[in-house]
């Protein structure tokens, strides 16, 4: 259809987004027998699993549990290979669903919706696109991914480099070849982290430039057995039932871990051990030594005792003190950002080929043609590496124009941070649904088990309405400030909200962004009951008409 065609494209559902979430709202709204269109802005499904390609990019959860749970047949066809599996295998994964299920027919690639309008008339959404397609429709459903909007910071002379120029978000498909090359990298963060190793051992040089050390785990990753594959699909309907019913949707199935910020096992308090103790455990478990205690997540005190066991622990792997001092996070706790997973990391530091440029010591003043100018000197390279994360869980819908009732826009509902009803709809704005949106467990669990809850949510919703002969659901003003409030207060007095935390889940990455905590600490099982105790009492909160 050419934008100058006048007939609009009658629908029940817009689906905007084909990653994880995209896919299984399109299988949910087929098998209820809506007209739907599923629109994506990349060229297959995936979602960020598409666009992150990066050397080392894996998963943080276990394969086993970071999978589909509505098809038994998929379950037990499906063979992971690793412990924690690879961006290729993941992918490769989604497009096994993708063909098993015929999903493709409905998606329509390499589009981006670039405006949704609510006609409060008709009770429909007018949705166009970039190729000029305009579409009338019921219900949108977002599924546009928490983190799928590449942040790279601006700074004076980047555009005047001279050699190639990445970010881990949006990774070459074909991959890059960084042999015999000088690499300078800026971040370290999860993509950073896991980047690092991979570069090290490919490139000439490697440069890491660090603004703020991170906190991460060894993954403790390994090659699935089958005898292990095949115990865990005789069990899998336990595992579901236990991931769903859990803090994080993680019950670290085979592996002994699980739970928010990888402290499922945590049973004593840190406080109450001496210092002699403390590097005992160190020196027994490394890194690891600080999952044992449950008082890490809530006490500023244990917090910090847990910090210099970590940070012993960085001095033992690094071999040159000044770079393993530069590496050490200080003034801010453990479990105040999404825990990062590696394979490697500090190691690569204690190669001859890797140099750690602190940025506490100096920061950056501009790029230049050939690298970066820091107030430590310059630094050359070839190629430049940005691993600066996203603009988490609002950037996508903020790019999108959307406006809801008497064409308030989103950007202007959210003008002081974003405020949901469950993290699913948003006031103002009928018939629009957001899958993991802010406001829901979301980032603080597997994302897997949180996009089935919302998607069979908002399906039965739609189900709800047609059968009740009703058109339209939205949340109550009073609702959405109540659940507001009820998202920072569970949060509060956690480490998540301190103080001295700047992490992406309050939007401390991007400036000028409201500070404002995101994603709900209350549990993937706490939410997903207080989601069906909702919508049994006929929708408490919401208005329908």
């Amino acid at each position: 259809m050419s934008a100058a065609d006048p007939e609009l494209q009658q629908l029940d559902v817009i689906i905007v987004g084909a990653g994880f979430a995209g896919m299984y709202a399109l299988v949910k709204m087929r098998e209820a027998g809506l007209q739907l269109q599923v629109i994506e802005a990349g060229a297959d499904v995936g979602g960020t699993w598409y666009w992150n390609r990066y050397p080392g990019a894996r998963c943080d959860v276990p394969s086993i549990e970071y999978s589909y749970s509505f098809s038994e047949e998929l379950e037990q066809e499906w063979d992971w290979t690793e412990v924690m599996a690879a961006q290729p295998e993941i992918l490769k994964y989604a497009n096994h669903v993708a063909d098993r299920f015929q999903l493709r027919d409905q998606i329509q690639f390499n589009t981006r919706v670039i405006s949704a309008v609510y006609d409060e008339a008709t009770q429909h959404w007018r949705v166009e696109t970039d190729q000029g397609q305009v579409f009338n429709t019921r219900f949108c459903i977002m599924a546009t991914g928490c983190l799928s909007v590449p942040n790279t910071p601006e700074i004076e002379g980047q555009q005047t480099f001279a050699g190639p120029v990445y970010h881990t978000g949006q990774w070459p498909a074909e991959g890059v070849d960084f042999t015999g090359l000088r690499v300078g990298l800026i971040g370290t963060g999860s993509s950073g982290v896991q980047s690092v190793p991979v570069l090290a051992e490919q490139a000439a040089h490697l440069t890491v430039f660090q603004r703020t050390p991170n906190y991460t785990m060894p993954a403790g990753n390994a090659p699935l057995k089958p005898e292990f594959i095949e115990k865990a699909k005789a069990e899998y309907a336990d595992i579901r039932r236990q991931q769903r019913e859990s803090m994080a949707g993680i019950i670290g199935y085979g592996f002994g871990f699980g739970g928010i910020a990888g402290m499922g096992e945590a049973d004593k308090s840190i406080l109450q051990t001496t210092p002699e103790q403390r590097r005992e455990l160190v020196e027994k478990e490394g890194f690891g030594a600080i999952r044992h205690f449950a008082d890490v997540q809530i006490d500023p005190t244990a917090n910090e005792l847990a910090c210099e066991m970590y940070r012993e622990q960085v001095k033992r792997v690094v071999a040159d003190p000044q770079t393993a001092e530069g590496l050490m996070p200080k003034d801010y706790p453990i479990g105040c950002k999404r825990p990062v997973i590696d394979i490697g990391y500090y190691e690569a530091f204690n190669r001859d080929n890797v140099t750690l440029v602190d940025l506490r010591r100096g920061g950056i003043e501009r790029i230049t043609s050939t690298g970066v100018q820091t107030e430590q000197g310059h630094f050359e390279f070839d190629v430049l590496v940005y691993a600066t994360g996203f603009d988490a869980m609002t950037g996508a819908l903020k790019r999108i124009d959307i406006r809801g009732r008497e064409g308030e826009s989103l950007n202007e509902h959210w003008e002081a941070g974003p405020k949901t009803y469950l993290g699913l709809q948003i006031s103002g704005f009928p018939n629009l649904f957001t899958v993991t949106g802010p406001g829901s467990p979301s980032v603080l669990s597997n994302m897997l088990v949180s996009i089935e809850q919302h998607v069979d949510w908002i399906s039965d919703c739609i189900n709800y309405l047609d059968q009740h002969g009703l058109h339209s659901i939205e949340a109550t003003p009073e609702a959405e400030s109540a659940w507001v409030e009820h998202v920072n207060e569970v949060a509060s007095g956690t480490m998540l909200t301190a103080p001295s935390c700047n992490s992406w889940y309050l939007g401390a990455n991007i400036p000028g962004k409201p500070r404002i905590f995101m994603p709900y600490v209350g549990g993937v099982g706490e939410y997903r009951h207080r989601c069906d105790e909702i919508a049994a009492a006929d929708y408490r909160g919401f208005k329908l008409s």
